[in-house]
């Protein structure tokens, strides 16, 4: 039996396209970013304070 929870979010629409190509170049995935971030958030203090502090979601042009 699959132990993942299935679930759909939205994200910033340049944020992803960007995400997906690092994704080929790097053989990464969302999945895993997801697994590594939520472990991260609730482990690391330090990680959690980070993001909770980030909104700024712009690029920098590249």
């Amino acid at each position: 039996m699959d132990s993942k929870k299935l679930t759909s979010v939205k994200v910033e629409q340049e944020l992803f396209q960007d995400f997906k190509e690092e994704c080929v170049r790097y053989k990464f995935s969302l999945q895993k970013l997801v697994d590594r971030s939520i472990y991260l958030y609730l482990t690391d203090e330090g990680f959690r304070q980070r993001l909770h502090l980030q909104t700024n979601l712009k690029l920098p042009k590249k």
